[in-house]
């Protein structure tokens, strides 16, 4: 392809990310329907219209299809922390990105209830979904490290995170996700002072 065929990078990024978000869906839907176990990859790559090497150059695994949103959550949890306005307080400030997830969204909840129902049904899926929410807590640790001059997590830091996360991790499973995690967040506050973060 020569140079002026190339296409614009932001039309690049737009075909990936509607590519990805197919695939997502697709998975989504066909594991809704006939299981988990019942669906191949095949299968999905064939339901979005793209290959198998071009599902798995998005997704390194089966497991990881029904969870795309990953990199958005981890790039929301630093940017709730690093982007967030002089003199905000940090948990404010990640407890409102934690809200504007699908699961805190009433208008998404019977949706999200049934990928949730699928994913603890599902000992794969379930596994992936804890393992997931574990790396999220390492990088809301460093996040929280690095706003407080830190070069790494320290004990406290980490232990702050995955209070997070399990907090973030626990409400989805309540009716009103929104006020129960205010509620375990009011929890931790109290404790922020001796956890040394601002």
């Amino acid at each position: 392809m020569t140079e002026p065929d190339r296409p614009a990078p932001r039309l690049r990024e737009r075909k990936k990310a509607r590519s990805r978000r197919a695939l997502a869906d697709a998975a989504l839907r066909l594991f809704l329907e006939r299981g988990y176990h019942a669906v191949t990859v095949a299968e999905i790559a064939d339901a979005a219209e793209v290959s198998v090497p071009t599902l798995f150059s998005y997704f390194r695994s089966k497991e990881a299809l029904l969870f795309d949103l990953e990199p958005e959550i981890a790039a929301g949890l630093v940017a709730a922390v690093s982007q967030r306005s002089p003199g905000r307080d940090v948990l404010d400030a990640v407890q409102e990105y934690l809200l504007s997830l699908p699961w805190a969204e009433p208008q998404q909840r019977e949706q999200f209830e049934a990928f949730l129902a699928l994913v603890h049904g599902t000992p794969a899926l379930r596994a992936y979904w804890q393992q997931m929410w574990l790396r999220h807590a390492d990088t809301l640790a460093v996040a929280l490290a690095a706003d407080r001059g830190l070069e790494a997590p320290d004990l406290r830091t980490r232990a702050v995170a995955r209070f997070v996360v399990d907090a973030a991790m626990l409400v989805t499973l309540e009716p009103d996700p929104r006020a129960a995690l205010a509620d375990l967040l009011g929890l931790l506050r109290s404790g922020l002072d001796a956890a040394g973060l601002p």
